[in-house]
């Protein structure tokens, strides 16, 4: 294959890998406009209510996620991140909360009620501004 082919081929992935991302972006909430959110005073609560800790708590940890405390949830799953600071839409945390593909929705269907926009907008600032 020729360096043109093979960069027009890269490109084309690329492309679609952006345009796959964007599509994922603009389904889910805005980030609220909240200015220092923190995982104690705004998101634990959350998580809480809607049951997360059932199964990514202490006595439990379902895909090998806690998020139950900041450091654990820092941690992320099997060594990956659930949030990506300052790319909320991109982040993990924010896709699965916002229901964009069923199969990866959390919580799910009967485990928990799903988080509302504004939830989903707090924590997509709390990601923005630093995981704090």
């Amino acid at each position: 294959m020729t360096a043109k082919k093979t960069i027009i081929g890269t490109s084309v992935v690329l492309a679609l890998v952006v345009g796959a991302l964007s599509a994922q972006a603009g389904k889910v909430p805005p980030a609220a406009s909240k200015k220092g959110v923190t995982y104690a005073k705004d998101i634990k609560g959350i998580l809480e209510s809607h049951k997360c800790f059932n199964c990514h708590g202490e006595e439990k940890q379902k895909g090998k996620l806690r998020l139950d405390s900041l450091e654990w949830v820092k941690k992320g799953a099997k060594g990956d991140p659930v949030g990506i600071v300052g790319k909320s839409g991109e982040s993990t945390m924010v896709l699965s909360t916002s229901r964009v593909d069923e199969d990866e929705a959390m919580p799910p269907e009967g485990k928990g009620d799903p988080l509302t926009a504004a939830e989903i907008g707090l924590i997509r600032a709390w990601i923005d501004q630093g995981m704090k």
